[in-house]
């Protein structure tokens, strides 16, 4: 079998430190690494407007800076095929058809739904589209034959529906889907990065992120501003850092060449930690450290960006090349569907 990956984000806002660790740095790897013959990455606006049906503007606007985003981390059109949902309207037949395979209770108990909902305090008005995102979801993986799909771990239980419909519907028809396997982030840290605030998620819609659009000044001024421990009132206080957000991003960007440039009164993360607990070290030379690392790993990205919005043009003919392939294929796929459940009538007949 053929790898396949199919990966993407909401358009809801710019892309921030969170989805570079997340899933962007890692997607960047795979595309390069040269196992995959077929890349798929979706800006998943019709997704998005499932809780942002009052805003289209929001979404739209957001569809350019996620794909610059894309571009400005190193995904390359000419070897992943970067596509906007919504253009594919096979997708929303399959999302019909799949409807069929699951009931009511079983999305309720979907963890990430119940998450989702309480914190978007939906509770009885939650909108059908949200409420079925993970067969909508499970509609865009399956339409590519994507068999991997990388992902955070709080994703999972997605990627779980979506084996369980390709379950049902090979079982009912005939062995046409293909079942997904999650990919986690290598690095366990990176798999959930927690907001400045402390909060235990990096979000859009709480404002506590690093976007990776943000000037050099906006970082240094976010880092100074962050949370840290809060019974490390004095230099020499002993300090912790576990669920310490700075050294939580310590742990998914330092690298032990990194003291030798910007810390060298120390030699690895451990030694700088193991200082920091019995106390002595205070929380704005970590601050400053961490900055200095943030701006190495952030400002060719942004300067790229930068470089790629002065031709948006470009951009958009790119997203619309990359939406005719991905529709080729999800059309292939829905075919293959209609066939095996009988109702391809032109073709098949009655």
């Amino acid at each position: 079998m053929v790898d396949v990956i199919l990966t993407g984000d909401r358009p809801t806002g710019k892309l921030h430190l969170g989805h570079y660790v997340g899933s962007l740095k890692r997607r960047v790897e795979l595309q390069n690494s040269g196992q995959y013959q077929n890349i798929f990455i979706m800006i998943a606006d019709a997704q998005a407007l499932t809780d942002n049906a009052d805003d289209i503007h929001k979404v739209r606007s957001n569809i350019a800076e996620v794909a610059l985003d894309y571009l400005s981390c190193g995904l390359d059109p000419c070897k992943a095929t970067i596509f906007i949902q919504s253009q594919i309207p096979e997708l929303c037949e399959l999302s019909f058809y799949y409807m069929n395979l699951v009931t009511v209770s079983r999305l309720q108990r979907n963890p990430t739904v119940k998450n989702e909902i309480h914190l978007r305090n939906f509770q009885q008005s939650i909108p059908v589209g949200f409420f079925t995102y993970p067969i909508s979801q499970a509609a865009d993986i399956t339409a590519f034959k994507a068999n991997i799909v990388p992902v955070g771990e709080d994703q999972l239980p997605m990627i779980e529906q979506t084996r369980e419909i390709v379950r049902s519907f090979n079982t009912l028809y005939r062995k046409v889907l293909v079942e997904p396997k999650a990919v986690l982030p290598e690095n366990s840290t990176c798999s959930r990065l927690p907001g400045l605030d402390g909060a235990a998620k990096m979000s859009k819609s709480l404002g506590n992120c690093i976007y990776l659009s943000d000037s050099s000044d906006e970082i240094k001024r976010k880092i100074q501003s962050m949370f840290t421990d809060p019974t490390h009132l004095r230099v020499q206080d002993p300090g912790h850092t576990e669920n310490n957000p700075v050294f939580i991003y310590l742990d998914a960007f330092c690298r032990d060449e990194h003291f030798a440039a910007f810390l060298p009164a120390y030699q690895n993360l451990d030694e700088l930690k193991e200082h920091y607990r019995r106390g002595g070290l205070g929380d704005m030379v970590v601050k400053r450290f961490l900055n200095e690392i943030l701006q190495n790993e952030l400002k060719p990205i942004r300067e790229k960006r930068e470089l790629l919005s002065t031709d948006l043009n470009a951009v958009f003919d790119m997203l619309k090349d990359g939406s005719q392939k991905a529709r080729t294929v999800a059309a292939a796929t829905l075919d293959e569907v209609k066939s095996a459940m009988g109702i391809n009538y032109y073709k098949n007949g009655f």
